[in-house]
């Protein structure tokens, strides 16, 4: 199925990898990327040094194309910023916060960047910088959200922009890729389904909390803060909120979730690791290889297209 998104990075199918911090390394973006995806590197907090050797550590498990999803916020993003070029990353996508300072820097490197969004003001602001595709995420999506959900945020930036949109959140299976086409987007991004996949350097409890999951199953704490974040349910979510509710200050939430994705993905802290993952795991059922579910994903998303019920 080619796209604008599939001619514009250089890939087989328009299914991307989430860059999640801590899951998105070397081995499961290169897996995602050799099945026909774009697979990404999560720099997240990280050093430039360890991006550039998980860089380096994927071009020796795949020749096709790549990324690396950059936390604007992270203390070392100018640092990151000179590795992707230096390097040679064919796409980046960005996070929390706007690229433009980075963008010549980019474009004269020959890199695709494709900012995610979560508002309609923020995509128009990212096409005048330059940006050659967005991700539109909505709330259903693990770890940080915004407030529209995909269904009402995709065809609204659909509206807005010339550039791709890529749709984002709550999607785990063909149909919600057939839907993200109907709405517009011409391909997808996806994070919590690819948590259960062989190639996930993630614990096992972790996986095995996902696969569990049903759709009441995800709790979204931190909106006192101003950042929310999406995360199956357990005992440090029932605190945290429980915190909030009681007016507990920044430095007390803070205290209770610091490292609490590494422990989760790392050591397999499913009572109080920050599990995050999106409104879909519900969908998620088996843990799969990437060369089984990306083209099992795309089949499903056809049949959807053509009327046929996956399950058929």
């Amino acid at each position: 199925m080619q796209t604008e998104i599939t001619e514009l990075l250089g890939i087989q199918y328009p299914i991307i990898q989430g860059g999640m911090a801590w899951v998105a390394e070397h081995h499961l973006a290169a897996a995602v990327s050799e099945a026909g995806g774009l697979g990404l590197i999560g720099a997240a907090n990280a050093p430039a040094e360890w991006v550039r050797e998980q860089i380096r550590a994927a071009k020796n498990l795949t020749e096709q194309p790549f990324g690396v999803n950059i936390m604007l916020m992270s203390p070392y993003a100018d640092e990151v910023a000179q590795v992707v070029a230096e390097e040679g990353v064919k796409v980046v996508t960005t996070g929390a916060g706007s690229p433009e300072k980075y963008m010549e820097q980019w474009k004269q490197s020959g890199i695709r960047v494709i900012p995610v969004v979560a508002s309609v003001a923020l995509a128009k602001r990212m096409e005048r910088c330059g940006a050659d595709a967005v991700v539109a995420e909505g709330c259903e999506s693990g770890g940080h959200v915004g407030e529209s959900t995909t269904m009402a945020l995709v065809p609204q930036v659909v509206d807005a922009v010339q550039i791709p949109v890529i749709a984002a959140g709550g999607i785990a299976d063909g149909r919600g890729i057939a839907a993200a086409f109907m709405l517009g987007a011409k391909a997808v991004q996806m994070g919590t389904r690819f948590i259960a996949t062989q190639e996930a350097q993630v614990h096992e409890s972790y996986k095995n909390q996902v696969l569990r999951a049903k759709d009441i199953d995800t709790r979204v704490t931190g909106r006192s803060t101003g950042h929310p974040v999406r995360a199956l349910r357990n005992e440090m979510t029932k605190r945290y909120l429980e915190l909030e509710q009681e007016g507990a200050s920044f430095e007390e939430l803070e205290q209770l979730t610091l490292g609490g994705l590494r422990r989760a993905v790392v050591e397999g802290d499913v009572r109080m690791g920050s599990m995050m993952a999106g409104q879909c795991a519900g969908l998620v059922r088996e843990i799969l290889p990437c060369s089984e579910l990306v083209p099992q994903l795309m089949q499903e998303a056809k049949a959807c297209m053509k009327g046929i019920r996956i399950d058929e």
